[in-house]
């Protein structure tokens, strides 16, 4: 990997994933162990929250993933020549700023170091779990950039942050190993829609520009066929919960320590799902429009997914109900009609915002890995 350009460090990685499925596991216990690994962090090692034999090494080095730490946009309007309109992007409100981060480059990158709003923000993107979470990247009071560390955890992105150089959880934003073992980042609510979508959302929005200072092929998925019911995850050592197939998609909430999760062949036939967690008013939304991140080899060709949405359906002390039609989400009470993105857009609603409640689509095995004591709703039993 040394001597590889930046240009093929990425794409040869992925294809040592793919390669990796394949090899029997005396091939695959070969790779570095834990404590070698470690050596490239300049942190106090000794301090730790895990069994420090769950880290694997994922392919590319400490930074051969090379996050984003000067981000540059573009508007919608020019977003248009490179991204179709069904590309899923990350799409982040905060403080008035609308941004979106396509997919096509966060699979080559995984973390953006931005500020959005006035708030330093890390949006992350795993492929191995499909985990798209946004963090406040501020520690002891001041803004630090996190890099990807070249290691996984219960295939899940382990990254660092480049002031101590602990190393943290992409999934629940735990710092695992190091100075900061313990802590744990605020997460900022995100989903993932399409282009299209959120181009409609915030017309004014920005969208991240392809202009990041690597030479990649966005555009294309070098995960190739890993979004499939049919795989198993890669690199995935633990127990697999056998409630549902591993890489079966969910969306997933955690609510005052409570958490459930929503598979999409049930969000995507019921489209509108009420429902109370923790003792808080909850609906799903489930839409068309976007595709998978990990499916064809181009992710504008790729099978349609949709997108999610899950918010507080509470709008001055009223507790609205919806139904989806012709794409859109309307209520029964006004006959609003609101975007996926929690925006009412006519009726007598038009403008208002549903609070955002934090979930994420995510594939079944990384959620049970990390939230083990899990409800999974159950269509049969509740309306």
């Amino acid at each position: 990997m040394a001597v590889m350009s930046w240009k093929h460090t990425c794409v040869f990685a992925a294809a040592l994933l793919v390669a990796a499925l394949a090899l029997p596991p005396s091939i695959l216990a070969q790779r570095p162990s834990a404590p070698a690994l470690l050596e490239q962090f300049d942190t106090d090692r000794s301090k730790y929250t895990i069994d420090l034999s769950e880290l694997q090494a994922g392919g590319p080095p400490k930074d051969g993933i090379p996050s984003i730490d000067a981000p540059s946009f573009v508007s919608t309007e020019a977003a248009r020549d490179w991204i179709e309109p069904q590309e899923p992007v990350i799409a982040l409100e905060l403080g008035g700023e609308a941004r979106a981060y396509p997919l096509q480059i966060l699979t080559f990158h995984e973390i953006v170091n931005d500020r959005v709003g006035g708030v330093p923000v890390a949006v992350t993107f795993c492929p191995l779990c499909y985990s798209a979470i946004v963090f406040e990247r501020t520690l002891q009071g001041e803004p630090v950039e996190f890099g990807v560390s070249g290691m996984l955890r219960k295939s899940d992105l382990v990254m660092y942050d480049r002031k101590t150089e602990t190393l943290w959880q992409q999934f629940n934003g735990k710092a695992i190993v190091g100075d900061l073992a313990g802590q744990t980042l605020e997460q900022i609510p995100s989903q993932i829609v399409s282009y299209q979508q959120f181009r409609a959302a915030y017309p004014d929005g920005q969208v991240l520009s392809r202009d990041t200072g690597h030479d990649r092929p966005y555009g294309q998925n070098p995960y190739a066929g890993y979004d499939d019911i049919d795989k198993k995850p890669f690199l995935f050592r633990g127990e697999q919960d056998g409630r549902l197939p591993p890489m079966e998609k969910v969306t997933a909430i955690s609510m005052d320590g409570v958490d459930k999760a929503y598979p999409h062949r049930v969000t995507k036939e019921r489209r509108v799902i009420h429902d109370t967690v923790n003792g808080h008013p909850l609906v799903v939304w489930h839409g068309e429009g976007a595709v998978s991140a990990l499916d064809a080899r181009r992710i504008s060709r790729s099978k349609e997914v949709g997108s999610t949405g899950v918010f507080d359906p509470r709008v001055d002390g009223r507790t609205l109900h919806f139904r989806y039609e012709d794409g859109r989400f309307v209520d029964e009470e006004t006959g609003s009609t609101w975007s996926i993105t929690g925006r009412a857009v006519s009726g007598p609603l038009e403008g208002r915002q549903l609070a955002r409640i934090g979930h994420g689509d995510y594939f079944a095995f990384a959620w049970f890995a990390f939230k083990p004591e899990t409800t999974i709703y159950d269509s049969d039993t509740q309306s």
